[in-house]
């Protein structure tokens, strides 16, 4: 019976003969860099997301220290202003504001019923794509502008600030030069 089903289907037989070998020889002559190379791309993407977030905590860091050593220069110049100590709270990294293909489609049915009954039905959809343009062998996007990141408070300790004219002018000093409302300021006086 064997032999006849192998007469019949020789070629199919042979087929799979030869799969089942390159099977075999393709296990017993796997190579181990192979595995260690797909295992440390697997390991790598959690550390390249690590990598990214660290960098953006050094970006708000740098804004931070920027901030702080500007305005520590500025507050020391003052006329009655001591030592100071500032510490700026930025609240993230700067703002891209990206240009985009904008398609606004607006649609207005008015409808009548068999009574008598008008009503006006109108439909708007939005559709918003970012332009990118090619540099090469990259793409990027356009970009319009790129704000500074938002200051969530500031806190200046200075030696002096206990006269309230000294004080006065740290808050305006510090509200004017990082455009941040009052209430977000703190000054304490220095030992």
């Amino acid at each position: 019976m064997l032999k006849s089903w192998l007469e019949k289907n020789g070629l199919i037989a042979l087929v799979l003969l030869v799969g089942v070998a390159f099977m075999i020889f393709g296990n017993i002559f796997h190579s181990p860099s192979s595995e260690n190379s797909e295992t440390t791309d697997e390991t790598a993407q959690p550390v390249f997301r690590q990598t990214d977030e660290e960098t953006k905590m050094k970006k708000i860091a740098d804004y931070e220290e920027r901030y702080e050593a500007q305005l520590k220069e500025a507050l020391e110049a003052i006329v009655g202003v001591g030592e100071v100590k500032v510490v700026v709270n930025v609240d993230a990294t700067e703002t891209k504001i990206l240009e985009k293909n904008q398609t606004i489609e607006k649609q207005k049915t008015t409808e009548e019923d068999k009574e008598g009954g008008k009503r006006n039905i109108e439909d708007s959809s939005t559709d918003e794509k970012v332009v990118i343009v090619r540099k090469g062998d990259e793409e990027a996007p356009i970009v319009l502008q790129t704000k500074k990141p938002e200051i969530r408070g500031v806190l200046v300790v200075a030696k002096g600030a206990e006269k309230i004219q000294i004080k006065k002018w740290i808050v305006e000093a510090v509200t004017r030069t990082l455009d941040v409302p009052s209430h977000r300021v703190a000054v304490l006086p220095k030992k």
